[in-house]
């Protein structure tokens, strides 16, 4: 396909105004994220070169003489899959020492671990930007550059989106667990779909983890994510997981980290605040794609909507990954969190601290009737910060926005993207 194709083909991504900026004023761009994200689709738009590095043969150069390799090639150049051939990022630090331009490369990568501690060499040299899969703002086309969701909730311009067209329960389930990698949104059919999907979770506890640590047992594996895709945006004990799978706690803690590195796991952090007291501090933790969590679990959407508690969790992690690349890709990136007391008598699913210090709280309901007590938890976070409470929001799967009290709405989960 040529460039010029690709060009017509291509889905605009919230990363890409981002992108461009950045590499018109630094001399090289790390974008990082899950394989199959739409990382390299996304670099090459921008790219005058591009390398893919884990083949073999266009490898063979950079293993060799990653220096040398550099010379006399088309700029910016893309460095896909830069984790093949560790060594390049040694050979881009070098090069940009000699040659700070701004706009020379662009590295893409679906594995994090060499990014921390003395082994990574680009600190200072080349900055880093994260992509995830796609969101539903995203299929849906249109102007990516207006404000987002969390910029329209903190003024409480969220806009009623009742409409004959409007979402259903049973939407919103299909949506949590329909997977949202570019190739399963353009799956032809629902068998290509599943197929996909499978084969990535596949891969994923045979060949991606075991190239990271060495040798490893899938079925462990395998076992530990399915346990990780059923309590998916939850606070479960770290117990809980390691011991529905069988496997150790030291055992846990590294597939935590190798699905953190591979992106395909985060941890939302407990918020922390000098006004607040006695509060949970362990993180939720969340699958970034629900597809790979109903692959992993078994489950379809009739199942999905036979356990309220699995629902809720899944409609958890479908908001939470609407929201998170706008969090992350702001001019001001936005860091989640999300609160809950020691006892668990208040809790709030996602909490954003904005820029200038004001606040939103985020409550994520999978029901279509929705109350002030539905509100009563961002209400007590209301008090209890006062001024800095921008605003909170109940989400739900029903037709309506309305008010629910001072600096309070209830809204469709729809208008993260209308």
């Amino acid at each position: 396909m040529t460039d010029g194709a690709l060009r017509d083909l291509y889905r605009p991504r919230l990363a890409d105004e981002p992108l461009g900026e950045l590499l018109a004023g630094v001399p090289a761009v790390l974008i990082t994220g899950p394989r199959a994200a739409g990382k390299t689709t996304s670099a090459r738009r921008l790219a005058a070169e591009a390398v893919q590095l884990d083949r073999a043969g266009a490898a063979a150069a950079f293993v060799a003489d990653p220096d040398a390799a550099l010379l006399g090639r088309a700029e910016p150049l893309l460095l896909d899959e830069w984790q093949a051939v560790p060594g390049v990022l040694g050979a881009v630090k070098r090069a940009i020492d000699v040659d700070p331009r701004p706009g020379r490369f662009i590295l893409t990568g679906s594995v994090r671990a060499d990014l921390r501690g003395e082994s990574w060499s680009g600190t200072g040299r080349i900055v880093r930007l994260a992509m995830s899969v796609l969101t539903q703002r995203e299929v849906n086309g249109g102007d990516l550059i207006r404000p987002g969701f969390l910029d329209r909730l903190a003024t409480m311009d969220l806009a009623s989106t009742h409409s004959t067209g409007q979402l259903t329960i049973i939407d919103y389930a299909t949506l949590a667990m329909r997977g949202w990698f570019p190739e399963v949104v353009d799956a032809k059919s629902e068998r290509v779909r599943r197929a996909w999907l499978r084969s990535y979770l596949e891969q994923l506890v045979t060949k991606d983890v075991s190239e990271l640590i060495g040798a490893t047992d899938p079925v462990k594996m395998g076992a530990y994510f399915e346990a990780m895709a059923l309590n998916t945006a939850g606070l479960a004990a770290d117990a809980t997981l390691y011991q529905a799978a069988g496997i150790s706690a030291s055992t846990a803690a590294r597939y935590d980290e190798l699905l953190a590195d591979l992106g395909i796991a985060v941890r939302v952090p407990a918020w922390a605040t000098n006004r607040l007291q006695r509060l949970e501090k362990r993180a939720k933790r969340y699958l970034v794609d629900g597809g790979l969590a109903a692959a992993a679990a078994g489950f379809d959407v009739q199942g999905l909507l036979s356990d309220s508690d699995l629902l809720g969790r899944m409609i958890d992690t479908f908001v939470h990954a609407q929201l998170a690349p706008e969090a992350t890709l702001a001019a001001h990136p936005v860091r989640l969190h999300h609160v809950r007391t020691a006892h668990g008598r208040q809790e709030v699913d996602l909490v954003a601290e904005l820029p200038g210090g004001k606040v939103v709280g985020i409550e994520v309901k999978a029901a279509s009737a929705v109350t002030r007590n539905n509100a009563r938890h961002l209400a007590w976070l209301r008090d209890q910060l006062g001024e800095r409470f921008a605003a909170g929001v109940v989400l739900h799967t029903g037709p309506d926005t309305f008010e629910l009290g001072d600096r309070l709405l209830a809204a469709p989960i729809s208008t993260i993207w209308t």
